[in-house]
């Protein structure tokens, strides 16, 4: 009996990112949210196009970026910047762009406010659509002392013998 082979890695394929993201999937929501709101009305700065250098990204892809990370517990900038490089889902959702980590760190830096009446925005619209029911918001943030930490720690035999007990 034969294993499965794979495909050749050097195969084409004609494929687009369309095809692999499903029509009911949340990065979906997220494009279409961060499309329909105002983005002067929450405070962001919109970048205007200028005649020299490189052309800067949109507003609205960092937005996307930022929302998805809140949605998946990804919060670094480093750790963004790896997801579009490696993500499918926020590849569709950036339309294969792929900003550096200190392009997004720049803009968390320059728009504080925005970006939490953003979160509160987004939040709100889930109520109202009663997609979530609000009742329970939770965050871990609770501090433990490792069992190896500096206070337990005995080298002499007594400490030993009491642990070890």
């Amino acid at each position: 009996m034969q294993h499965i082979s794979g495909i050749s890695r050097e195969q084409i394929s004609f494929t687009s990112l369309e095809d692999y993201i499903s029509c009911n999937h949340e990065v979906r929501f997220i494009d279409a949210f961060i499309n329909e709101i105002d983005l002067k009305k929450l405070g962001f700065q919109v970048q205007t196009l200028k005649k020299e250098g490189r052309p800067s990204f949109q507003t609205s892809v960092f937005l996307k970026l930022y929302l998805y990370g809140y949605l998946n517990g990804i919060r670094s900038s480093r750790k963004l910047e790896k997801e579009c490089n490696r993500n499918i889902e926020v590849q569709w959702l950036l339309q294969g762009m792929a900003p550096n980590y200190h392009s997004i760190s720049d803009f968390r830096k320059d728009n504080p406010n925005a970006l939490r009446q953003l979160f509160k925005l987004f939040v709100s619209f889930l109520k109202d659509e009663e997609l979530v029911a609000g009742e329970l918001i939770a965050i871990d943030g609770t501090n433990h002392t490792a069992i190896y930490s500096r206070p337990f720690r005995k080298y002499n035999r007594v400490g030993i013998f009491v642990w070890c007990s």
